[in-house]
Parts: structure tokens; sequence; C-alpha cells
């Protein structure tokens, strides 16, 4: 029985376990989330009634939370791509950077999305200024991190990069990463051009106008 991922091809963190996915060419039966998909979401809340997603299924094991699920497939359905290192000190730093992604870029830009969402303009103006504050720290301090190395952990793609891809590619979008930034800008563009991220883009591209502050005509 193959895996299945319950999920949306435009919601960063489905993207995360995608990107995940294709870089091991691991089967998955992709079962997007959505009006059109009525009956998904029913097997979907009926195995995982918190409503948050992406989740994995093998078999009789159900699988929640992005950083969990790869380390699953990382343990369950290895292959070339190590996404976490054997040494456990340095899967550690793959772990911090994955957190840092997931939680001080993808986490500040969701305040502005949020405040977008109620459609209230002083929401939306307070959820911006939330974002931009936050993500200016994490930009510079990414800057300086990011310096010398290809990859957010060295030169091994890792689940840290599959966190990062979709973070800084809706944290861009949200609020620009500067010039001041070269960098974190040079990053950015070395993932969008892996082929699992090019991927997940594109799997993501017919939902746009999803985007609440309005997505750019670039990408």
């Amino acid at each position: 029985m193959p895996l299945i991922l319950f999920g949306h091809p435009f919601s960063s963190y489905t993207q995360k376990v995608l990107i995940a996915l294709e870089e091991n060419a691991t089967p998955v039966d992709f079962r997007c989330l959505g009006p059109d998909h009525p009956d998904h979401a029913g097997e979907w809340l009926k195995r995982w009634p918190i409503r948050k997603f992406p989740l994995l299924v093998d078999g009789d094991r159900q699988v929640a939370e992005t950083s969990v699920i790869i380390e699953y497939l990382h343990l369950a359905y290895p292959g070339p791509v190590r996404l976490l290192p054997d040494d456990a000190m340095a899967a550690l730093d793959v772990r911090f950077m994955d957190r840092f992604f997931d939680q001080h870029v993808m986490n500040a830009a969701q305040h502005a999305v949020d405040g977008a969402l109620t459609g209230d303009p002083v929401k939306r103006r307070d959820g911006m200024a939330m974002a931009v504050e936050k993500l200016d720290r994490a930009y510079a301090w990414l800057e300086t991190y990011l310096a010398g190395r290809t990859w957010a952990v060295g030169d091994m793609f890792s689940m840290a990069d599959c966190a990062a891809a979709p973070s800084l590619f809706y944290a861009d979008w949200t609020h620009p990463i500067a010039d001041i930034y070269p960098t974190l800008r040079a990053y950015r563009t070395r993932l969008l051009a892996r082929p699992s991220v090019m991927k997940a883009v594109e799997g993501g591209r017919p939902y746009r106008h999803l985007f609440p502050l309005g997505a750019p005509d670039r990408d």
C-alpha cells in the first residue's frame, strides 16, 4: 500500500513534506484537501480531528507535524538523499535550522496572512507590521549565518532546506528580502532552482489567487 499524504499544494507545510518525498522519489498517494474533494476532507478529519495538515498515513500508522513526518520518512523510507545526517550533533544543527525556518520565517509571515484574511484593515495593518518586524530580524540573522554555506547546514541538502524553501518563498512575497541581504537572496534562488522545490512551486501555481496579500508576478 503506498503512502498517503493529506494536504494542499499551496500550503507551505504541505510543500515542505512534498519536497522531502520528491528528493528521494518516494511514491505517495497525494490527497488534496479542498472543496473539490469532500471525500478527502472527511477521511482526513476522521483520522486527525485536530484539523491540521499535512498528515501522512502509512498503513496503520498516522504521522502528523511536518518535521516528524520527514524524520519518519528518513527512518522508514531512506533514500540516497539523507535529509538528516547520521552524526547526532550534525543532526541537531539540522533540527535547529528546521525549527528556525518554521518558527521565525514562516510563522512570522503568517501574521500578515492571518491579518489579511480577517478583512479588517486594522488587523491587516497590524499583522503586516508584526510580520515585517519579525522577518527583518530573521533575514538579518540568516544573512550572517548563511555566509559560506551552500545549503542551510553546509554542503548537504537536508530537512532544514525542505523547511527553508516554502518559508522563504512565501516570506519574500510577504516582505521582500532586501538587496542588503545578497547571501540570503542567493540562497532562496538556489532553493527555487532545485527540482524538488520547482515541482512543489508548480503544484501550487494554480492556487496563487488564494494568497490574501496578492501574489506577485514572479517566481
